[in-house]
This record gives C-alpha cells, structure tokens and sequence, in this order.
C-alpha cells in the first residue's frame, strides 16, 4: 500500500496564454526548466502516451504516463501507467496578457514512508524544486515572447 503525496505550486507568466500554453504542450521540451526531468519521449503519434526519465544525483526512475484530459489553453492531466506511480494537472488562467500556471504534482511513496519523508524533508524538496522550475519555465516563456516581439 502506498500513500499519495500532492504538491501545488503556481506562477504569473507575462505572456499571452497562447505561449504559455505552447511551451507546455510541447512536453518533450520539458527538460529544458524541469530540473529533475531527464528526458520525455513521445510514444504515439496522438501525443498521449509518452516515456519519462527523472535523474538527480545518484537515483533515477523512469515511467510512461498518459495523458488523460486535455482542454486548450486550460488544462493537461496526466497519470504514469507503469513505472514511478505519478500523477497530475497543470492549469493555464488567462490574465489577458499575461499567464497564471498551476502545476499540481501527485506521487506514491510506500506506507509508512509517507508521512514521516513528507513531514521531515520530501515534500520541502519537491515543492520548491516544482517552485524553481516554474520561475525557469517563467524565465524561458519571457525570452522567447522578448525574441518574437524584438522580430
């Protein structure tokens, strides 16, 4: 039996929900402001399965997820099918002109395990990991809406 860890982190992004939205999508980018994601593969061509590699340090995992929701410029919701039991939703609020995303990231760890790695050091770790990783996405967002304004 596992217990389910959730974390909730946003950011306001001062670009058009289009790009916001875009950049998301584009999940095999990922890597380039997800610390910890190593790699994503996409396995089908309707883009709803994809292989996922998570490396820091020492330890890594690896999953494919599937991508169960998708509302344009809204939402994407995904769940791993095998590997490192994941699951979550990133949201896009239009703030006309600017973007607030909403990642939401849920996780299995075993029983017992659960509440004493959250309370202790877990769940600091993922949440201002998922934290950084929205300021770069943030980041790489206003640089390429800087470069296609500049054009």
């Amino acid at each position: 039996m596992a217990d389910w860890l959730e974390h909730t982190v946003q950011i306001q992004v001062e670009v058009p929900i289009e790009l916001a939205w875009h950049l998301w999508s584009d999940i095999e980018q990922m890597p380039r402001w997800m610390k910890w994601i190593d790699s994503v593969q996409i396995l089908e061509e309707n883009r709803e399965l994809s292989k996922w590699k998570l490396a820091s340090g020492a330890f890594q995992f690896s999953w494919l997820s599937r991508i169960v929701k998708v509302v344009p410029q809204q939402i994407i919701q995904w769940e791993s099918v095998n590997g490192l039991p994941n699951r979550g939703a990133v949201r896009f609020y239009d703030r006309h002109g600017s973007s607030i995303v909403k990642l939401t990231v849920a996780y299995a760890i075993p029983g017992i395990l659960g509440p004493v790695m959250d309370n202790l050091f877990l769940g600091q770790i993922v949440e201002s990991t998922l934290q950084a990783d929205l300021e770069r996405y943030r980041d790489y967002a206003l640089n390429l809406h800087a470069q296609s304004t500049d054009e």
